[in-house]
């Protein structure tokens, strides 16, 4: 039996499909163990992870673009019907509050990435003073929504009230790491899920984890909440955290760092991931047959605005932005305009911005993830949903040290 999860804010699946795992991954991005373990690669360097022992059995958001995008590929999976729910988490809490929802799951793990919009430092960083509805992009409106606890600053609270109502064993809160800097938002937040039904989770020391220690070809940083259940804990383990305020060393959930620079390599970091191989096997978007390779953004260079770079094939990707299509960077640029891949530039391939495929590939998720489908997702919606989710493979690494871990840390 998997371990029941439910995510929330679920975007179109980055972190469902990292904590179930069974997706491709390039052999760059493997850690040194895994390079002994794995022995099967295409000839593109990528091979199938391992399935970890958790399946997602609830999941919602307001984004029907994202919904299409998960149903799309979860669905080659197993069932998944009654799985993912279009509705707010507000409205959510709200009708299992009064009975109007029954919630049929005993759900093991919670995860989540509360909606980072009013804490990214690329916004204007009004956090829990957020003018905007929990129902998206749409303004407060006098009368229809609380300001002080449904405005889309204040989500991560109705994260902390569905956990209250479903006892997790564990839950992962995830956003962007410019909340770290805005004032005591990120203390607030580990105290108010601390707090949940008196003081029932242990919230692990907050951490931002960097994408690129962990194999992931893109600088994107994010900042991790975790929370164990108190009552669910072994014996042992809840003497432990009683008596010195924490879990026992051997219970850090947090993923040890598999890839570094070249001055911190040793015999357990590998050189970090960069975009050529993330890359491999890819065909020009004419030549290709994928939707999602053959859509990539025509928007005019102009120098010095936002997404008027180019990505460097040997090293990491930038951090894919949930922005319109003409803020993405460029795959390659000419020679007029100081394009850096002059092999490719030399033999005939023109100026382009990079594919919705090739920041899949970035964000590491796999091919047969759609994000452009015709008459349900458009190349802007896909660089949207790309750019909103977690990376799936770090989602990986997080799920991997918690199934590692599970049967000596929880009670059964």
């Amino acid at each position: 039996m998997k371990k029941q999860l439910a995510s929330l804010f679920s975007g179109c699946g980055g972190m469902d499909l990292g904590f179930e795992g069974g997706f491709p991954a390039h052999k760059s991005w493997l850690t040194k163990e895994e390079l002994k373990e794995y022995k099967k690669f295409n000839k593109s360097g990528f091979t199938k992870l391992d399935e970890l022992n958790f399946e997602t059995v609830f999941a919602c958001d307001v984004n029907a673009k994202a919904k299409a995008s998960w149903d799309h590929y979860f669905s080659q999976r197993r069932n998944i019907d009654d799985v993912f729910h279009l509705e707010s988490i507000v409205d959510i809490v709200k009708s299992i509050k009064s009975g109007d929802m029954k919630f049929r799951h005993n759900v093991d793990v919670v995860t989540g990435g509360f909606p980072c919009n009013d804490f990214s430092v690329a916004g204007k960083r009004l956090g829990f003073q957020s003018d905007k509805s929990h129902q998206g992009n749409k303004k407060l409106i006098q009368g229809d929504d609380d300001p002080s606890i449904e405005n889309r600053g204040m989500l991560y609270f109705w994260m902390r009230e569905f956990i209250a109502l479903t006892q997790p064993k564990v839950f992962y809160a995830e956003n962007v790491k410019g909340l770290v800097s805005l004032g005591d938002a990120k203390e607030i937040i580990a105290h108010d899920f601390g707090s949940i039904n008196g003081s029932g989770y242990h919230v692990l020391p907050v951490k931002v984890l960097k994408a690129i220690h962990h194999g992931i070809p893109q600088t994107r940083e994010r900042v991790i909440f975790i929370g164990v259940n108190k009552n669910k804990l072994k014996a042992s383990v809840r003497k432990h955290l009683e008596k010195h305020g924490e879990l026992p060393e051997e219970f850090d959930l947090y993923p040890t760092n598999s890839h570094g620079l070249p001055d911190l390599l040793t015999t357990s970091i590998r050189p970090i991931a960069n975009c050529r191989d993330a890359f491999t096997g890819l065909k020009e978007p004419e030549l290709s047959s994928d939707p999602s390779q053959q859509s990539y953004s025509k928007a005019k260079y102009f120098k010095k605005l936002q997404g008027s770079a180019e990505i460097s094939l040997v090293k990491p990707g930038p951090t894919i932005r949930a922005e319109h299509h003409g803020n993405i960077e460029f795959r390659r640029l000419n020679e007029e305009n100081n394009g850096k891949n002059t092999d490719e530039i030399k033999s005939g391939l023109p100026q382009r911005r990079l594919s919705v495929r090739e920041c899949a590939r970035i964000q590491t998720f796999p091919d047969d993830y759609e994000f452009v489908v015709p008459n349900k997702l458009s190349a802007s919606d896909g660089y949207r949903l790309i750019g909103n989710a977690v990376p799936p493979l770090l989602a990986y690494r997080l799920g991997q040290k918690l199934d590692e871990v599970w049967n000596d840390l929880f009670l059964k």
